[in-house]
């Protein structure tokens, strides 16, 4: 029995959807058409600017992708087209595709509570993985820590962000639980697990837990390695897994 067109209809109003924006035709539907193809079951729109967004008001937006096309973060056109969203999909998170490398920019954003924010340097896996957390709730800014927390008056990353940054390499960021990004900072400034245990509430053999599971997942094989991995050195020299 072949689905009627209303019942398709129907399917795709319903469906997850995420919006994209973006002036030029070619970034946009080679956009839409990876996002498509990586995840099934979700509804994709693409669209050159704000002025459309009300074709897609009933629908279950989660996510409004918005080119910066140059703009600067105060920029009114850019403010306006913020509230244009806002007022549509309150629920829906907002992440920013961004044509530099601007950590400036990137700070200004996280600091309005824009969600994500995608630059032309990221691998497209990171850029997978960044928007897979943007989608479960969490938040992706591929700048290193040290650019975002330098002088005095600097913008810090929050808490939930810091796994989601490091200073040489990208993570695959959806992988790490926050108990786990947790434990991941502690060790980049050197500490031992049972400092670790004592500044986080853990007992030593949760402290283990949580670093084998960190190792496997960036396939490394001590705590060495792990800060290696991450660009960053420890200053009490430890390696071995159950220090």
């Amino acid at each position: 029995m072949s689905i009627s067109s209303e019942t398709k209809r129907r399917r795709a109003r319903n469906a997850p959807t995420v919006i994209v924006i973006e002036r030029y035709t070619l970034a946009r539907t080679t956009i839409v058409r990876l996002l498509e193809h990586e995840f099934a079951g979700w509804n994709f729109i693409d669209m050159v600017s704000t002025e459309t967004l009300d074709s897609a008001l009933g629908m279950n937006v989660r996510l409004v992708a918005l080119d910066l096309a140059g703009r600067s973060m105060k920029s009114a056109s850019l403010l306006d087209d913020l509230t244009a969203i806002e007022e549509r999909f309150s629920e829906a998170s907002i992440a920013l595709l961004s044509n530099t490398d601007d950590v400036l920019m990137a700070s200004q954003a996280q600091e309005m509570g824009i969600r994500g924010y995608f630059t032309p340097s990221i691998p497209i896996e990171i850029a997978l993985a960044g928007l897979q957390l943007v989608l479960a709730g969490g938040v992706f800014y591929p700048h290193p820590l040290g650019a975002l927390s330098g002088p005095a008056g600097a913008i810090q990353p929050r808490d939930e962000d810091r796994r989601v940054m490091n200073g040489s390499h990208y993570l695959t960021v959806a992988d790490f639980t926050p108990r786990e990004a947790d434990v991941l900072a502690e060790l980049q400034c050197g500490c031992s697990n049972k400092v670790i245990a004592g500044k986080l509430n853990l007992s030593g053999h949760t402290v283990k837990m949580h670093l084998q599971h960190i190792m496997r997942k960036l396939r490394v094989q001590n705590r060495t390695e792990v800060v290696a991995r991450l660009g960053h050195q420890t200053s009490n020299g430890h390696d071995a897994t159950t220090t």
